[in-house]
């Protein structure tokens, strides 16, 4: 990106780090196919599975790990080939589950975004995320209410992993690119392979496709990179969140429990697109729902599942705050926002 551009857009995409990059270049350098029986074939091996106890290490995980193409991949595996009859999916999924939860049923959230665990259906599996990737909202401990009605959890952690402790899932998915590694690598997490049905010849005949070492290597490593930094995010935000409703604007979710690096904040009267292109003039990157239908022009069904009107919905925006986001990128911002309210 240009180097003028004050990126506040990291629940969408946050650049590689620098140590993931040499981790990227060490395994370019050493490159070959891990499933080939040579010699080169095992080192490639012996250095996929070094990553995948690294990945457990830094997750804190005790299961197995599936390596993917991203946490939308992740989450097809484990919703389609669940061991499960019956499914049902939150109604603030990200569409990676939505588009393949449209026939299963909806569990209701209540005007925070959160789900209710004595409202949980009566299913085999449910697909519930941690963190809702437009509110920042984190949803409550399910884990026993789930199992209490003898269901699988499969839960999207592409916005938690790396940030926050795992929730108590069966099924995890998390996303590379969202911790600083690059597009194109994530892993399913599950508690057991007995959870899914088999298929394809790698990843234990879980995945089929020749694993991308490079990126999970770099995987591994931006999962170990330091967090410290979340503290500092959590007080720029809370900033930036009074400045917010002191210009009359509105903190969606305000009042439940949110991760740190998440926003979402409406300013009545005023569409989210033209907050977007407003701050894209100034050289400041934001967004308006998830990146991944950002193309639709309809109002954000995870906004409207929390009862707002269409109307409410459209003028929805979303902040998300990376490691190295400073408070003068969030006055440039404010600066911005106030304009529009004169």
């Amino acid at each position: 990106m240009p180097k003028s551009t004050i990126y506040l857009d990291h629940a969408a995409t946050t650049p590689i780090l620098p140590q993931v990059r040499d981790a990227i270049g060490e395994g370019l350098r050493e490159w070959a196919n891990p499933s080939s029986q040579h010699g080169s074939g095992r080192t490639a091996r012996a250095q996929l599975e070094a990553a995948r106890e690294r990945v457990k290490q830094a997750l804190g995980w005790p299961g197995e790990v599936i390596f993917t193409s991203g946490a939308s991949e992740a989450l097809a595996i484990g919703y389609t080939r669940a061991q499960a009859l019956r499914r049902a999916a939150s109604s603030v999924e990200h569409p990676a589950v939505a588009r393949l939860a449209e026939r299963d049923a909806v569990i209701p959230v209540d005007r925070l975004g959160r789900v209710d665990p004595g409202a949980l259906p009566s299913v085999d599996l449910i697909a519930v995320q941690q963190v809702n990737n437009e509110t920042g909202v984190i949803h409550p401990a399910l884990g026993e209410a789930i199992r209490a009605k003898g269901a699988v959890w499969l839960a999207d952690c592409a916005q938690g992993a790396g940030k926050l402790s795992l929730p108590d899932a069966d099924m995890i998915a998390i996303a590379g690119h969202k911790v600083g590694a690059p597009p194109g690598v994530g892993a399913l997490l599950v508690r057991s392979f007995g959870l899914i049905q088999p298929s394809g010849g790698q990843e234990r005949g879980y995945r089929a496709g020749t694993e991308n070492l490079p990126y999970i290597m770099g995987l591994a490593t931006a999962l170990e990179a330091d967090r410290s930094w979340l503290l500092s995010a959590a007080v720029l935000r809370g900033w930036f969140e009074d400045e917010i409703r002191d210009m009359g604007g509105e903190v969606i979710g305000e009042g439940a429990e949110r991760i740190a690096t998440i926003g979402a904040y409406r300013l009545s009267g005023v569409n989210a697109t033209t907050v977007l292109i407003r701050a894209d003039m100034a050289g400041i990157a934001i967004s308006a729902g998830s990146a991944c239908s950002s193309g639709s022009l309809k109002p954000s069904p995870v906004i409207l599942a929390m009862g707002r009107s269409e109307e409410e919905a459209r003028e929805v925006f979303r902040v998300s705050i990376g490691r190295d986001t400073t408070r003068d990128d969030l006055a440039a911002l404010l600066k911005v926002l106030r304009g529009l309210r004169r």
